[in-house]
């Protein structure tokens, strides 16, 4: 399935100011087998900005499509700049609270998998295992014509030194990694190919309009026909890439909980939405269930 290029979504009718009470979320992580769906949302306390909440990059920003990526040598060339001065920013961001507290859930043995729709890596920084990440990483580079992947790390030092006088500016640094630069200040950044065999490079993230990996997908549908619950954390289900999945729980009796600040695409699928903040929600969880994230446990050292 191609991943739709869906920009904005606008509720039906009165949305739902959602809940404040945690006690679902506690219960169900409580009886264990719970499989987590987490998006933007969840990275914005690590300094990574969300799509489509308050002060969301799409109200600046539109993201690459596979099309243009693919169809366009300029376009390259701009997704190169933008990304490779983002990643400068986006490579140094930290997990959180919410990604600390997701780490100890599966450390005690509380879910039976974590999917993100996130590309920063910041679930497996916390020390998540077994993440599926359904839009690839950010820290890999796969060439479009021999398939090979490589570390992203040895393509910014390439371009680093191919565009030496390329400086840094200051940009707002968007969720898929990108900055927001000018075509003025793109000026003639010169993009790299396949040290292989000289194809066109790309990162291992699935962009707008292009599929997410069929395997990947029914990966994720067998960890939700496994869990007892779905806990969806920070993502507005405006694509369906995530949406899926909410619908399929609940087509086959498995409860939804969601913990948005805002009404999510998914809302009407959810038995509840928690509207607060994910860090300190999911912290206040942990601290129910008598849990110790990493931070905490160092710090009592």
């Amino acid at each position: 399935m191609r991943m739709r290029p869906t920009l904005s979504w606008t509720p039906i009718g009165d949305p739902s100011p959602g809940t404040t009470a945690l006690e679902p979320v506690v219960d169900a992580l409580d009886t264990g087998g719970v499989l987590v769906l987490s998006g933007a949302g969840l990275s914005t306390e690590s300094g990574i900005p969300d799509y489509r909440g308050e002060g969301g990059s799409l109200s600046r920003h539109t993201p690459m499509t596979y099309q243009d990526f693919t169809g366009s040598a300029q376009a390259r060339r701009r997704y190169w700049a933008r990304s490779h001065l983002g990643w400068r920013t986006f490579g140094r961001a930290r997990p959180n609270a919410g990604h600390r507290a997701v780490a100890a859930f599966g450390r005690h043995g509380l879910l039976t998998g974590v999917i993100t729709q996130n590309v920063d890596g910041l679930h497996q920084a916390a020390g998540s295992e077994g993440v599926v990440d359904i839009h690839g990483s950010l820290d890999r580079v796969v060439c479009l014509s021999c398939g090979a992947v490589s570390p992203r790390r040895e393509l910014a030092g390439r371009l680093e030194v191919a565009n030496a006088g390329f400086g840094p500016v200051d940009a707002a640094i968007n969720p898929d990694g990108d900055a927001d630069l000018t075509d003025e200040q793109v000026g003639e950044f010169q993009v790299l190919p396949c040290a292989l065999c000289g194809g066109i490079l790309k990162p291992d993230v699935v962009f707008f309009g292009e599929a997410v990996p069929p395997s990947r997908v029914q990966h994720c549908r067998a960890l939700v026909r496994e869990a007892t619950t779905l806990l969806v954390l920070g993502s507005s289900l405006t694509v369906m890439s995530g949406l899926r999945f909410v619908r399929q729980a609940d087509q086959e009796g498995t409860p939804v909980l969601i913990i948005n600040r805002d009404p999510t695409r998914g809302d009407r699928h959810a038995a509840t939405r928690i509207s607060l903040p994910l860090g300190a929600a999911l912290t206040t969880v942990a601290d129910r269930l008598g849990l110790t994230t990493h931070d905490e446990a160092a710090g009592s050292m």
